[in-house]
Protein backbone atom coordinates (compact mmCIF):
# COMPACT_ATOMS: atom_id res chain seq x y z
CA UNK A 1 0.00 0.00 0.00
CA UNK A 2 1.50 3.04 -1.26
CA UNK A 3 2.58 5.85 2.04
CA UNK A 4 0.13 8.51 2.57
CA UNK A 5 1.39 12.02 1.67
CA UNK A 6 2.59 14.48 3.67
CA UNK A 7 -0.71 16.52 3.10
CA UNK A 8 -2.63 13.28 4.06
CA UNK A 9 -0.78 13.25 7.45
CA UNK A 10 -1.75 16.65 8.34
CA UNK A 11 -4.23 16.49 11.66
CA UNK A 12 -5.15 19.97 13.24
CA UNK A 13 -3.25 21.36 15.90
CA UNK A 14 -0.13 19.21 15.47
CA UNK A 15 3.23 21.23 14.83
CA UNK A 16 6.34 20.35 14.38
CA UNK A 17 8.48 22.87 16.08
CA UNK A 18 8.06 25.55 19.20
CA UNK A 19 9.07 28.94 18.50
CA UNK A 20 9.77 31.88 21.11
CA UNK A 21 7.44 34.35 21.30
CA UNK A 22 8.98 37.03 18.78
CA UNK A 23 10.72 40.42 20.37
CA UNK A 24 9.86 42.35 17.50
CA UNK A 25 6.03 44.62 17.67
CA UNK A 26 4.12 43.00 15.39
CA UNK A 27 2.19 45.02 12.68
CA UNK A 28 -0.52 44.29 10.50
CA UNK A 29 -0.07 42.09 7.75
CA UNK A 30 -1.45 44.58 5.18
CA UNK A 31 0.79 47.13 6.32
CA UNK A 32 3.76 45.45 4.98
CA UNK A 33 2.55 43.53 2.10
CA UNK A 34 -0.40 44.63 0.11
CA UNK A 35 -3.64 43.09 0.64
CA UNK A 36 -4.16 41.87 -3.06
CA UNK A 37 -1.35 39.53 -2.28
CA UNK A 38 -2.40 38.54 0.67
CA UNK A 39 -3.94 34.53 0.48
CA UNK A 40 -6.39 34.36 3.20
CA UNK A 41 -5.92 30.72 3.50
CA UNK A 42 -2.44 28.52 3.42
CA UNK A 43 -3.28 25.12 3.56
CA UNK A 44 -0.07 23.50 5.08
CA UNK A 45 0.34 20.64 5.90
CA UNK A 46 0.19 20.07 9.81
CA UNK A 47 2.44 17.10 11.28
CA UNK A 48 5.21 16.62 13.71
CA UNK A 49 9.13 16.86 13.08
CA UNK A 50 9.22 12.77 12.96
CA UNK A 51 6.39 12.65 10.16
CA UNK A 52 8.74 15.27 8.42
CA UNK A 53 11.85 13.51 8.86
CA UNK A 54 10.03 10.10 7.67
CA UNK A 55 8.33 11.35 4.67
CA UNK A 56 11.73 12.86 3.27
CA UNK A 57 13.83 10.20 4.04
CA UNK A 58 11.41 8.01 2.60
CA UNK A 59 11.43 10.16 -0.92
CA UNK A 60 15.10 10.44 -0.58
CA UNK A 61 15.41 6.49 -0.91
CA UNK A 62 13.11 6.19 -3.96
CA UNK A 63 15.78 8.51 -5.43
CA UNK A 64 18.12 7.30 -8.47
CA UNK A 65 21.42 8.35 -8.14
CA UNK A 66 25.25 6.75 -8.96
CA UNK A 67 25.93 5.83 -5.38
CA UNK A 68 22.71 3.30 -6.00
CA UNK A 69 22.68 2.08 -9.63
CA UNK A 70 24.73 2.61 -13.03
CA UNK A 71 24.10 5.30 -14.63
CA UNK A 72 25.17 4.90 -18.40
CA UNK A 73 23.83 8.06 -19.51
CA UNK A 74 25.47 8.98 -22.43
CA UNK A 75 27.13 12.33 -22.93
CA UNK A 76 26.81 12.86 -19.24
CA UNK A 77 29.67 11.50 -17.90
CA UNK A 78 27.80 9.99 -14.89
CA UNK A 79 30.65 8.69 -12.73
CA UNK A 80 31.23 7.70 -9.04
CA UNK A 81 31.87 11.01 -7.31
CA UNK A 82 34.79 10.14 -4.44
CA UNK A 83 33.72 11.05 -0.99
CA UNK A 84 37.30 12.21 -0.48
CA UNK A 85 36.12 15.08 -2.67
CA UNK A 86 32.98 16.23 -0.96
CA UNK A 87 35.76 15.46 2.46
CA UNK A 88 37.76 18.31 1.18
CA UNK A 89 34.90 20.62 0.44
CA UNK A 90 33.71 20.69 3.83
CA UNK A 91 36.47 21.73 5.62
CA UNK A 92 35.98 24.90 7.54
CA UNK A 93 38.83 26.82 5.78
CA UNK A 94 36.57 26.70 2.29
CA UNK A 95 33.60 26.75 3.49
CA UNK A 96 33.57 29.55 6.21
CA UNK A 97 35.25 31.73 3.72
CA UNK A 98 33.34 34.80 2.15
CA UNK A 99 34.41 35.99 -1.52
CA UNK A 100 34.12 39.72 -0.21
CA UNK A 101 36.77 38.94 2.52
CA UNK A 102 40.10 40.84 1.90
CA UNK A 103 42.59 38.68 0.03
CA UNK A 104 45.30 38.49 2.57
CA UNK A 105 43.03 36.46 4.40
CA UNK A 106 41.96 33.80 1.58
CA UNK A 107 45.96 33.26 0.28
CA UNK A 108 44.70 29.29 0.86
CA UNK A 109 41.51 29.23 -1.69
CA UNK A 110 43.15 31.50 -3.94
CA UNK A 111 45.84 29.34 -4.27
CA UNK A 112 43.90 26.60 -4.67
CA UNK A 113 42.24 28.18 -7.84
CA UNK A 114 45.67 29.29 -9.50
CA UNK A 115 46.95 25.72 -9.24
CA UNK A 116 43.71 24.52 -10.75
CA UNK A 117 44.26 26.56 -13.54
CA UNK A 118 47.41 25.66 -13.82
CA UNK A 119 46.53 22.20 -14.34
CA UNK A 120 43.44 22.58 -16.34
CA UNK A 121 45.52 24.42 -18.37
CA UNK A 122 48.12 21.54 -18.32
CA UNK A 123 45.76 18.94 -19.08
CA UNK A 124 43.98 20.67 -22.05
CA UNK A 125 47.58 21.85 -23.79
CA UNK A 126 46.67 25.29 -23.28
CA UNK A 127 47.86 28.79 -22.18
CA UNK A 128 45.36 30.55 -19.48
CA UNK A 129 41.82 29.70 -17.92
CA UNK A 130 39.10 31.12 -16.30
CA UNK A 131 37.19 29.39 -14.14
CA UNK A 132 33.90 31.61 -13.56
CA UNK A 133 31.74 29.91 -15.59
CA UNK A 134 28.69 28.43 -13.77
CA UNK A 135 28.50 25.47 -16.10
CA UNK A 136 29.45 23.77 -19.66
CA UNK A 137 26.83 26.09 -21.61
CA UNK A 138 27.85 29.03 -19.86
CA UNK A 139 31.94 28.47 -20.41
CA UNK A 140 30.67 28.46 -24.20
CA UNK A 141 29.07 31.39 -24.25
CA UNK A 142 32.29 32.79 -21.99
CA UNK A 143 34.41 31.10 -24.98
CA UNK A 144 32.05 32.50 -28.31
CA UNK A 145 32.44 36.29 -26.14
CA UNK A 146 36.07 35.92 -26.52
CA UNK A 147 36.04 35.11 -30.09
CA UNK A 148 33.47 37.82 -30.80
CA UNK A 149 35.87 40.15 -29.04
CA UNK A 150 38.72 39.02 -30.61
CA UNK A 151 37.57 39.62 -34.29
CA UNK A 152 36.26 42.51 -33.08
CA UNK A 153 39.58 44.08 -32.19
CA UNK A 154 41.41 43.07 -35.10
CA UNK A 155 38.13 44.63 -37.56
CA UNK A 156 36.91 41.67 -38.51
CA UNK A 157 33.19 42.42 -38.16
CA UNK A 158 32.25 40.72 -41.36
CA UNK A 159 32.37 37.47 -39.42
CA UNK A 160 29.24 36.59 -39.05
CA UNK A 161 29.05 32.62 -39.72
CA UNK A 162 29.84 29.73 -37.18
CA UNK A 163 30.06 26.08 -37.94
CA UNK A 164 28.64 23.25 -36.24
CA UNK A 165 28.58 19.60 -37.16
CA UNK A 166 25.42 17.78 -36.97
CA UNK A 167 27.41 15.87 -34.17
CA UNK A 168 27.82 18.42 -31.86
CA UNK A 169 25.88 19.24 -28.22
CA UNK A 170 22.56 20.53 -28.67
CA UNK A 171 23.80 23.71 -26.65
CA UNK A 172 26.59 25.03 -29.26
CA UNK A 173 24.35 26.22 -32.11
CA UNK A 174 22.39 27.76 -29.39
CA UNK A 175 25.31 29.62 -28.09
CA UNK A 176 25.90 30.33 -30.97
CA UNK A 177 23.17 32.10 -31.83
CA UNK A 178 23.22 33.83 -28.50
CA UNK A 179 26.65 35.55 -29.16
CA UNK A 180 24.72 36.94 -32.41
CA UNK A 181 26.29 34.48 -35.07
CA UNK A 182 24.29 32.60 -37.83
CA UNK A 183 24.54 29.18 -37.38
CA UNK A 184 25.73 26.60 -40.47
CA UNK A 185 25.28 22.79 -39.72
CA UNK A 186 27.80 20.36 -41.49
CA UNK A 187 26.90 16.90 -41.71
CA UNK A 188 28.78 13.98 -41.04
CA UNK A 189 30.72 10.96 -43.52
CA UNK A 190 29.65 7.51 -43.10
CA UNK A 191 32.16 6.95 -40.64
CA UNK A 192 30.92 9.89 -37.67
CA UNK A 193 33.75 11.71 -38.60
CA UNK A 194 32.72 15.73 -40.30
CA UNK A 195 32.15 15.67 -44.19
CA UNK A 196 35.50 17.42 -45.30
CA UNK A 197 34.06 18.52 -48.46
CA UNK A 198 31.24 19.90 -47.27
CA UNK A 199 33.41 22.01 -44.26
CA UNK A 200 35.89 23.29 -47.46
CA UNK A 201 32.59 24.06 -48.98
CA UNK A 202 31.28 26.32 -45.96
CA UNK A 203 34.46 27.71 -45.05
CA UNK A 204 35.25 31.30 -45.86
CA UNK A 205 36.15 34.76 -45.06
CA UNK A 206 33.10 35.21 -43.49
CA UNK A 207 33.10 31.88 -40.70
CA UNK A 208 34.32 33.44 -37.26
CA UNK A 209 34.55 29.86 -35.79
CA UNK A 210 33.62 26.12 -35.76
CA UNK A 211 32.06 24.43 -32.67
CA UNK A 212 33.36 20.70 -32.36
CA UNK A 213 32.53 18.23 -29.78
CA UNK A 214 35.69 16.12 -29.29
CA UNK A 215 35.08 13.11 -29.15
CA UNK A 216 31.94 14.08 -30.48
CA UNK A 217 28.10 12.86 -29.80
CA UNK A 218 28.80 9.57 -31.61
CA UNK A 219 31.74 9.02 -28.94
CA UNK A 220 34.19 9.18 -31.93
CA UNK A 221 37.07 11.20 -32.11
CA UNK A 222 37.49 12.57 -35.55
CA UNK A 223 39.89 10.85 -37.69
CA UNK A 224 40.92 13.79 -39.54
CA UNK A 225 40.50 16.43 -36.78
CA UNK A 226 43.89 17.85 -37.53
CA UNK A 227 42.64 18.89 -41.32
CA UNK A 228 38.93 20.04 -40.20
CA UNK A 229 40.96 22.64 -38.19
CA UNK A 230 43.35 23.25 -40.48
CA UNK A 231 40.74 24.11 -42.87
CA UNK A 232 38.84 26.47 -40.37
CA UNK A 233 42.65 28.09 -39.64
CA UNK A 234 43.19 28.69 -43.30
CA UNK A 235 40.40 31.25 -43.10
CA UNK A 236 40.94 33.13 -40.16
CA UNK A 237 38.38 31.33 -38.31
CA UNK A 238 38.91 30.21 -34.93
CA UNK A 239 38.37 26.65 -33.55
CA UNK A 240 36.11 26.48 -30.16
CA UNK A 241 36.57 22.96 -28.66
CA UNK A 242 33.43 21.44 -26.62
CA UNK A 243 35.41 19.64 -24.02
CA UNK A 244 32.07 18.12 -22.36
CA UNK A 245 33.25 14.42 -23.80
CA UNK A 246 36.86 15.15 -22.26
CA UNK A 247 36.41 12.01 -19.78
CA UNK A 248 38.10 9.52 -23.24
CA UNK A 249 40.73 12.43 -23.62
CA UNK A 250 42.92 12.56 -20.41
CA UNK A 251 46.31 11.57 -20.45
CA UNK A 252 45.32 10.77 -24.36
CA UNK A 253 45.34 13.70 -26.30
CA UNK A 254 45.25 17.76 -25.61
CA UNK A 255 43.30 20.23 -26.73
CA UNK A 256 45.44 22.62 -27.44
CA UNK A 257 47.84 20.30 -29.28
CA UNK A 258 45.21 19.72 -32.08
CA UNK A 259 45.05 23.45 -32.65
CA UNK A 260 41.93 24.23 -30.59
CA UNK A 261 42.28 27.78 -29.49
CA UNK A 262 39.40 28.03 -26.73
CA UNK A 263 37.52 25.25 -25.25
CA UNK A 264 35.41 24.65 -21.70
CA UNK A 265 35.54 21.77 -19.34
CA UNK A 266 33.00 20.16 -17.47
CA UNK A 267 34.04 19.73 -13.71
CA UNK A 268 30.54 17.93 -12.91
CA UNK A 269 31.50 15.45 -15.96
CA UNK A 270 34.97 15.03 -16.54
CA UNK A 271 36.81 16.16 -12.85
CA UNK A 272 34.14 14.24 -10.42
CA UNK A 273 32.02 17.21 -9.17
CA UNK A 274 28.20 16.47 -8.64
CA UNK A 275 25.38 16.56 -10.91
CA UNK A 276 22.31 18.70 -10.95
CA UNK A 277 20.87 18.71 -7.12
CA UNK A 278 24.36 17.74 -5.85
CA UNK A 279 26.09 20.94 -8.09
CA UNK A 280 26.17 23.76 -8.83
CA UNK A 281 28.61 22.89 -11.54
CA UNK A 282 31.27 24.65 -12.76
CA UNK A 283 32.38 25.19 -16.73
CA UNK A 284 36.04 26.69 -16.63
CA UNK A 285 37.09 28.31 -20.04
CA UNK A 286 40.77 27.34 -21.47
CA UNK A 287 42.51 29.49 -24.10
CA UNK A 288 45.62 29.87 -26.32
CA UNK A 289 48.08 33.19 -25.45
CA UNK A 290 46.17 34.99 -28.33
CA UNK A 291 42.97 34.59 -26.45
CA UNK A 292 43.71 35.37 -23.29
CA UNK A 293 43.77 39.25 -22.95
CA UNK A 294 39.77 38.55 -23.11
CA UNK A 295 39.28 35.88 -20.07
CA UNK A 296 36.91 37.50 -18.00
CA UNK A 297 37.68 39.42 -14.91
CA UNK A 298 39.32 38.62 -12.25
CA UNK A 299 41.99 36.01 -13.14
CA UNK A 300 43.31 34.37 -10.14
CA UNK A 301 47.54 35.12 -10.68
CA UNK A 302 50.54 35.17 -8.37
CA UNK A 303 53.51 37.53 -7.98
CA UNK A 304 56.08 37.78 -5.44
CA UNK A 305 56.79 40.28 -3.24
CA UNK A 306 59.69 41.66 -1.96
CA UNK A 307 61.05 39.53 0.90
CA UNK A 308 60.74 36.79 -1.52
CA UNK A 309 57.46 35.55 -0.50
CA UNK A 310 54.06 34.77 -3.04
CA UNK A 311 51.17 36.41 -2.71
CA UNK A 312 48.06 35.44 -4.75
CA UNK A 313 45.35 37.75 -6.29
CA UNK A 314 42.32 38.66 -8.39
CA UNK A 315 44.04 40.37 -11.25
CA UNK A 316 41.72 43.20 -12.22
CA UNK A 317 43.96 44.89 -14.45
CA UNK A 318 43.00 43.59 -17.64
CA UNK A 319 41.92 46.05 -20.27
CA UNK A 320 40.77 44.00 -23.17
CA UNK A 321 38.23 41.42 -20.91
CA UNK A 322 34.95 40.60 -21.74
CA UNK A 323 33.93 41.69 -18.13
CA UNK A 324 32.76 39.62 -15.54
CA UNK A 325 30.92 36.53 -16.74
CA UNK A 326 29.26 35.37 -12.81
CA UNK A 327 29.00 37.12 -9.42
CA UNK A 328 31.91 36.83 -7.69
CA UNK A 329 34.87 34.07 -8.64
CA UNK A 330 32.54 30.79 -9.83
CA UNK A 331 31.61 27.64 -7.73
CA UNK A 332 34.50 27.53 -5.68
CA UNK A 333 33.19 24.27 -4.12
CA UNK A 334 33.16 23.00 -7.45
CA UNK A 335 37.19 23.41 -7.92
CA UNK A 336 37.78 22.27 -4.38
CA UNK A 337 36.68 18.80 -5.70
CA UNK A 338 37.81 19.20 -9.24
CA UNK A 339 41.67 19.85 -6.99
CA UNK A 340 41.51 16.85 -5.30
CA UNK A 341 40.34 14.91 -8.18
CA UNK A 342 43.18 15.44 -9.54
CA UNK A 343 45.73 16.08 -6.98
CA UNK A 344 44.65 12.53 -5.58
CA UNK A 345 45.21 11.02 -9.16
CA UNK A 346 48.15 13.03 -10.53
CA UNK A 347 49.07 12.85 -13.68
CA UNK A 348 49.71 8.47 -14.77
CA UNK A 349 46.40 8.51 -12.69
CA UNK A 350 44.32 10.78 -14.97
CA UNK A 351 45.83 8.73 -17.97
CA UNK A 352 44.47 5.28 -16.38
CA UNK A 353 41.22 7.17 -16.14
CA UNK A 354 41.22 7.93 -20.29
CA UNK A 355 42.37 4.39 -20.97
CA UNK A 356 39.48 2.90 -18.53
CA UNK A 357 36.98 5.10 -20.02
CA UNK A 358 37.47 3.70 -23.34
CA UNK A 359 38.39 0.18 -22.73
CA UNK A 360 34.69 -0.04 -20.90
CA UNK A 361 32.75 1.76 -23.66
CA UNK A 362 34.17 -0.72 -26.16
CA UNK A 363 33.22 -3.48 -24.26
CA UNK A 364 29.65 -2.89 -23.92
CA UNK A 365 29.81 -1.97 -27.52
CA UNK A 366 31.06 -5.11 -28.79
CA UNK A 367 28.43 -7.37 -26.22
CA UNK A 368 25.81 -5.24 -27.51
CA UNK A 369 26.39 -4.56 -31.46
CA UNK A 370 24.79 -7.57 -32.19
CA UNK A 371 21.85 -7.36 -30.97
CA UNK A 372 21.18 -3.38 -31.44
CA UNK A 373 21.89 -1.76 -35.09
CA UNK A 374 25.37 -0.17 -34.32
CA UNK A 375 26.05 3.31 -36.12
CA UNK A 376 29.37 3.21 -36.78
CA UNK A 377 31.07 0.26 -36.47
CA UNK A 378 34.39 1.33 -35.07
CA UNK A 379 36.49 1.88 -31.97
CA UNK A 380 34.29 4.43 -29.73
CA UNK A 381 36.21 6.35 -26.85
CA UNK A 382 34.08 7.29 -23.56
CA UNK A 383 30.69 6.39 -25.56
CA UNK A 384 28.71 4.73 -28.48
CA UNK A 385 25.39 5.35 -30.12
CA UNK A 386 22.98 2.12 -30.64
CA UNK A 387 19.77 2.36 -32.72
CA UNK A 388 16.42 0.37 -31.67
CA UNK A 389 15.44 1.23 -35.38
CA UNK A 390 15.80 -2.58 -35.58
CA UNK A 391 13.24 -3.48 -32.79
CA UNK A 392 10.50 -0.96 -34.03
CA UNK A 393 10.74 -2.39 -37.46
CA UNK A 394 10.01 -6.01 -36.52
CA UNK A 395 7.66 -5.70 -33.34
CA UNK A 396 7.02 -2.04 -32.99
CA UNK A 397 9.24 -1.83 -29.53
CA UNK A 398 10.73 1.42 -29.37
CA UNK A 399 13.65 2.99 -27.87
CA UNK A 400 11.91 4.70 -25.22
CA UNK A 401 9.92 1.07 -24.73
CA UNK A 402 13.51 -0.52 -24.09
CA UNK A 403 14.53 2.28 -22.00
CA UNK A 404 11.61 1.71 -19.71
CA UNK A 405 11.88 -1.94 -19.42
CA UNK A 406 15.92 -1.01 -18.14
CA UNK A 407 13.91 -0.16 -14.96
CA UNK A 408 12.67 -3.65 -13.94
CA UNK A 409 15.96 -4.65 -14.59
CA UNK A 410 17.63 -2.13 -11.90
CA UNK A 411 19.52 0.17 -14.15
CA UNK A 412 18.61 3.67 -14.80
CA UNK A 413 18.30 3.95 -18.57
CA UNK A 414 20.85 5.20 -20.89
CA UNK A 415 20.23 8.59 -23.19
CA UNK A 416 17.81 8.07 -25.94
CA UNK A 417 16.92 9.94 -28.70
CA UNK A 418 19.96 11.69 -29.00
CA UNK A 419 21.96 12.31 -31.07
CA UNK A 420 18.90 13.33 -33.08
CA UNK A 421 20.38 12.42 -36.67
CA UNK A 422 20.32 8.51 -35.52
CA UNK A 423 16.84 6.98 -35.70
CA UNK A 424 15.91 5.45 -32.28
CA UNK A 425 19.22 6.33 -30.94
CA UNK A 426 20.67 4.74 -27.92
CA UNK A 427 23.98 6.19 -26.58
CA UNK A 428 25.29 4.87 -23.69
CA UNK A 429 28.55 6.06 -21.55
CA UNK A 430 29.86 2.96 -18.82
CA UNK A 431 32.74 5.76 -17.55
CA UNK A 432 35.62 4.12 -15.74
CA UNK A 433 34.38 3.86 -12.82
CA UNK A 434 32.33 0.73 -13.05
CA UNK A 435 33.28 -3.02 -12.53
CA UNK A 436 33.54 -5.75 -15.03
CA UNK A 437 30.56 -7.10 -13.56
CA UNK A 438 28.07 -4.15 -13.58
CA UNK A 439 28.53 -3.66 -16.90
CA UNK A 440 28.13 -7.92 -17.47
CA UNK A 441 25.08 -7.48 -15.48
CA UNK A 442 23.71 -3.98 -17.68
CA UNK A 443 25.02 -6.44 -20.98
CA UNK A 444 22.46 -8.91 -19.83
CA UNK A 445 20.07 -6.92 -19.04
CA UNK A 446 19.87 -5.10 -22.86
CA UNK A 447 20.58 -8.27 -24.28
CA UNK A 448 17.76 -10.18 -22.38
CA UNK A 449 15.29 -7.08 -23.72
CA UNK A 450 16.16 -7.88 -26.96
CA UNK A 451 15.31 -11.38 -26.61
CA UNK A 452 11.35 -9.88 -25.18
CA UNK A 453 11.24 -7.35 -27.83
CA UNK A 454 11.19 -10.42 -30.14
CA UNK A 455 9.13 -13.07 -28.04
CA UNK A 456 6.83 -10.93 -25.90
CA UNK A 457 6.83 -7.22 -27.45
CA UNK A 458 3.97 -6.04 -25.20
CA UNK A 459 5.90 -6.82 -22.30
CA UNK A 460 8.34 -4.48 -23.30
CA UNK A 461 6.01 -1.89 -24.50
CA UNK A 462 3.87 -2.00 -21.08
CA UNK A 463 7.18 -1.63 -19.11
CA UNK A 464 8.07 -0.85 -16.34
CA UNK A 465 6.28 -3.42 -14.24
CA UNK A 466 7.89 -3.16 -10.49
CA UNK A 467 7.90 0.65 -10.23
CA UNK A 468 5.39 2.36 -8.02
CA UNK A 469 4.23 4.30 -10.49
CA UNK A 470 4.05 2.56 -13.86
CA UNK A 471 3.98 5.03 -17.39
CA UNK A 472 2.91 8.30 -17.60
CA UNK A 473 1.48 10.17 -20.17
CA UNK A 474 4.26 12.31 -21.37
CA UNK A 475 2.70 14.24 -23.56
CA UNK A 476 0.08 15.39 -20.92
CA UNK A 477 2.69 16.03 -18.52
CA UNK A 478 4.72 18.56 -20.56
CA UNK A 479 1.11 20.12 -22.17
CA UNK A 480 -0.72 20.13 -19.09
CA UNK A 481 2.03 19.67 -15.79
CA UNK A 482 0.48 18.91 -12.77
CA UNK A 483 3.10 20.43 -10.09
CA UNK A 484 1.39 20.98 -6.74
CA UNK A 485 -0.38 18.71 -4.50
CA UNK A 486 -4.04 19.61 -4.26
CA UNK A 487 -6.43 18.11 -1.72
CA UNK A 488 -9.47 15.77 -2.97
Amino acid sequence: MPEPLIFERSSPGRTAASLPKSEVPSKPVDSIVPSRFLRKDLPLPEVSELDVVRHFTRLSQKNVCIDTTFYPLGSCTMKYNPKVNEDAARLPGFTLIHPYQHESTVQGALQLMYELQQYLAEIAGMDAVTLQPAAGAHGELTGMLMVRAYHTERGDVDRRRVLIPDSAHGTNPATATMVGYKVQSIPSDARGNLDLDALRAAVGPDVAALMITIPSTFGLFDEHILEVIASVHEVGGLVYGDGANMNAMLGQARFGDLGVDVMHFNLHKTFTTPHGGGGPPAGPVAVKAHLAPYLPVPVVARRQLPDGSVEYYLDMDRPRSIGKIKAFYGNFGMMVRAYTYIRSLGAEGLEKVGEAAVLNANYLMQRLKAAYDLYVDRRCKHEFVLSGRRQRRSTGVRTLDIAKRLIDYGFHPPTIYFPIVVEEAIMIEPTETESLETLDQFADAMLAIAREAEENPDLVKQAPHTTEIGRLDEVAAVRRPNLRWKPE
